[in-house]
């Protein structure tokens, strides 16, 4: 199996300092859709010379470097405890590069392990596929936005909401209220449909690598995400919470089959530094881009 550590150690820089052109594209429009001298006009212009400056001195666009969530697609006959190896000692790497902030901690007794690994951190899913080469996908989840997810089991008891896709923009709207200023608005919202907990939650999460400008394949989930972002914006609550046009910058959503008894609806918060890269290599070379 190749050596592909140098190559995730850029993965993993690029990611975190130079935030992908679809992102910027974005918030360059959000910024220029608020009124001019306004707090929110202002927020977006500093968020703005901030990835102009990360870009160009190569340090992190975010304090928080978030936690390392790594998808691996790959061909028959790659071994997941080699790659799982190789993933952790990039992770080290750039962690001492400060590429990486220390971020894992124990979680009972808080105890900082020093180079970002520890038990199932950084995450990592696998996924072969009927390709001959491997992709390496690469989110950088902070923990400010991370705390505004949420997960809804509808009917809920907080609204009423019926088990369709009725239910499902209640939620969503009940999660993007509830954020309110907090995960660095504007944000950008996963939402994951059906399943159980869990992958509802992961196929949430999955949606944060889509380009914020592609269409849903599924029809009435592409019309509820433009609705969505039509509407959430419509909340007023703004960059950083000061009021204005732009609370979100996409949603983006998935379903998956559920038993009758369950309808969750999971919502993944990520803040406007959507800090996702892939790596492809093919025939020995590397190739490192935002996703597609």
């Amino acid at each position: 199996m190749q050596d592909m550590t140098e190559h995730l150690v850029e993965l993993i820089r690029s990611a975190s300092t130079d935030l992908s052109p679809d992102v910027e594209k974005a918030l360059t429009a959000a910024r220029d859709a608020e009124e001019a001298g306004s707090a929110a006009q202002g927020a977006l212009q500093t968020v703005l010379d901030n990835v102009a400056m990360s870009r160009r001195t190569g340090r992190p666009i975010c304090q928080d470097t978030g936690t390392p969530i790594f998808y691996v697609w790959y061909p028959p006959g790659l071994s997941q405890r080699q790659m799982r190896e190789q993933i952790a000692s990039a992770v080290r790497t750039a962690t001492k590069q400060a590429c990486l902030r220390p971020n894992a901690m124990e979680a009972l007794s808080g105890k900082n392990s020093g180079d970002n690994t520890g038990v199932d951190f950084p995450t990592i899913h696998f996924d072969e596929w009927e390709h001959d080469y491997v992709k390496v996908g690469l989110l950088l989840k902070g923990g400010g936005s991370e705390n505004c997810g949420a997960q809804y089991s509808i009917p809920s008891a907080e609204f009423d909401a019926p088990r369709d896709i009725r239910g499902v923009r209640k939620a969503v709207l009940d999660a993007a209220f509830k954020a309110q200023g907090f995960g660095c608005a504007p944000g950008i919202l996963g939402v994951g449909i059906g399943g159980d907990r869990g992958t509802s939650m992961i196929k949430a999460k999955e949606q944060l690598f889509r380009p914020l400008g592609d269409a849903n394949p599924n029809p009435e989930l592409d019309k509820m995400e433009k609705q969505l972002h039509r509407e959430i914006n419509e909340l007023g609550i703004g960059p950083m919470g000061f009021g204005g046009k732009t609370t979100v910058l996409g949603v983006k959503m998935a379903e998956l089959h559920r038993l009758p008894a369950c309808f969750f609806v999971s919502i993944a918060y990520m803040c406007w530094a959507d800090r996702r890269k892939t790596l492809t290599i093919r025939n020995g070379k590397a190739t490192i881009e935002p996703p597609q």
